[in-house]
């Protein structure tokens, strides 16, 4: 009996769906939209960190990083601290260092993630900087540069030989606490 039911109601619901469609439509037509198909739904896009920010708004701890990675660290009771950026022992203005973690005094794990935008000439003085001090340089994609820690250092830590991490890229420099971290800056705005 359920499936007369399911089968009655079916058909009215084609019925009403064919005689709507063959109805004149007098209401203006909107752009017309991409047919579906019957291949699997498209994936929503994972928001980004401020979707909603000014590309002109000053970094945040919460916004240089994904939406979804801030939310994590929150959910667990994790709060970030706040302080600027350097290249070594130089300040670069403007720059936003984050450190997230419990926030106690014994905190055993801390994320780190940083931004700043940086001129070619004190980028280039930063990456001379770093090397003598005994970093390693990598040539990335689209003329990018990595600059880590030296493997040596790390004494085990370090996800594949990578510990601190910069990256510079056109006007601006990255720093995360591994290679792979730099992944989850997503900062400025303009450049998503």
């Amino acid at each position: 009996m359920t499936r007369r039911i399911l089968a009655a109601a079916s058909a009215t619901l084609l019925t009403a769906i064919a005689l709507t469609a063959c109805a004149p439509n007098t209401a203006p037509q909107a752009a017309p939209s991409a047919a579906p198909t019957d291949a699997a739904p498209a994936a929503t896009p994972a928001p980004s960190p401020s979707d909603d920010t000014d590309a002109s708004a000053d970094p945040t701890c919460e916004t240089i990083i994904l939406s979804s990675t801030a939310a994590d660290f929150t959910s667990i009771g994790w709060k970030p601290q706040q302080e600027p950026f350097r290249v070594g022992a130089t300040e670069v203005p403007g720059g936003i260092l984050c450190k997230w973690s419990d926030g106690s005094a014994t905190a055993s794990s801390v994320q780190m993630f940083g931004w700043a935008s940086i001129d070619g000439t004190a980028a280039d003085k930063a990456e001379t900087d770093l090397l003598s001090s005994g970093w390693k340089r990598e040539e990335g994609s689209n003329g990018q540069v990595y600059v880590t820690e030296n493997p040596d250092w790390l004494a085990g830590r370090g996800a594949d030989g990578y510990g601190i991490t910069y990256l510079f890229g056109d006007g601006w420099v990255k720093v995360a606490d591994t290679k792979q971290s730099l992944v989850l800056i997503d900062w400025p705005p303009s450049q998503r």
